[in-house]
């Protein structure tokens, strides 16, 4: 007797084919895998900053007693992120030092019977964190190119350090409610504020199609500074993103673009409507500390709402303030 031989249905072929034919094409029959690693971008020179950045990398640079870098990281491990993911550049190693074991410091403190507390966030498990070098500054989605090998074949987040995102009280980082969307919809997303209208032409925007939750909402284009009358939303990109690993494939062929740098936005523009693809409007507020005012907005903002000190600091502005 002769065992039937299984038939791939029509339908089946032609997904088979198209996957093939399309490598941004994702495969459906596959388990949406978790995201567990994370890429930080954190090679650029920090010129906006100089002469602080001169020796001390900008995404070291205090947000009251922690570093911009931390504020990442410890909204990577709340979302579930495992494995973290530096593309640096010359004169970075302090980044890598932040998350190492200070052998001196942590001697003395024990020996002065003082708390090590305070230094349980800057604890990296052995393994998690890589590094991998960005030679040349050829923009930012050349630098998540350069982490390819690390990332592999698995869906992975990006956080630009520059971006404090400050969830509002009672919710959840911007990473864990993009996760939670990931989780439902699949696909690629990127994390999105409303700002006034006429604040549109200084960021990129997203061309808004069907809202399929309530915070998540389909993306159909991506325009980079628009003017204020040919804006598709007032939808902003902020820096933060779920996105599948075919990017990879895209960027390795992607030409410069604006500035002559080679764009994380222009490749992410060829995914839609190849992928899914949506944003998540973050419940909270965003923080440009890539700029001077945005950074001391940023630290005036997480002092006032730190019980230990917000007392003193609004006391402080008052005098200043006259």
């Amino acid at each position: 007797m002769h065992n039937p031989v299984a038939r791939t249905p029509p339908l089946a072929l032609t997904q088979l084919q198209h996957e093939q034919d399309n490598p941004l094409a994702m495969t459906s029959t596959l388990p949406r895998k978790p995201i567990k690693k994370a890429v930080f971008p954190v090679a650029g020179l920090g010129t906006r900053f100089l002469p602080a950045t001169k020796a001390i990398p900008k995404e070291m640079l205090p947000i009251i007693d922690r570093p911009l870098i931390q504020y990442a990281v410890d909204e990577a491990r709340e979302a579930g992120i495992e494995q973290l993911i530096f593309v640096t550049g010359r004169g970075k190693t302090a980044i890598v030092e932040h998350f190492d074991m200070a052998f001196e410091l942590e001697t003395t403190m024990a020996g002065r019977d003082k708390s090590l507390a305070v230094l349980e966030p800057t604890r990296i498990q052995p393994g998690n964190l890589v590094t991998v070098r960005q030679q040349v500054p050829l923009g930012l989605g050349h630098a998540i190119w350069c982490a390819r090998a690390i990332v592999g074949d698995e869906p992975f987040a990006i956080f630009l350090p520059d971006e404090l995102m400050i969830a509002n009280k009672g919710s959840t980082g911007c990473m864990k409610q993009m996760v939670e969307a990931y989780n439902e919809h699949g696909g690629n997303l990127i994390s999105v504020l409303e700002v006034p209208e006429e604040e549109v032409s200084s960021y990129g925007v997203i061309a808004p199609g069907a809202k399929v939750g309530n915070q998540v909402t389909e993306v159909t284009g991506l325009v980079e500074k628009p003017k204020r009358e040919d804006a598709p939303s007032n939808l902003i990109i902020s820096g933060r993103y779920i996105l599948q690993p075919e990017v990879m494939r895209v960027l390795e062929g992607q030409e410069k673009g604006a500035g002559g740098e080679i764009q994380l936005t222009d490749a992410m523009a060829q995914m839609i409507g190849q992928q899914p693809f949506h944003a998540v409007t973050f419940a909270g507020r965003r923080f440009d500390c890539g700029s001077k005012t945005g950074f001391v907005e940023a630290t005036l903002a997480s002092a006032l709402e730190r019980e230990d000190m917000a007392d003193e600091v609004r006391a402080t502005m008052r005098r200043l303030l006259g």
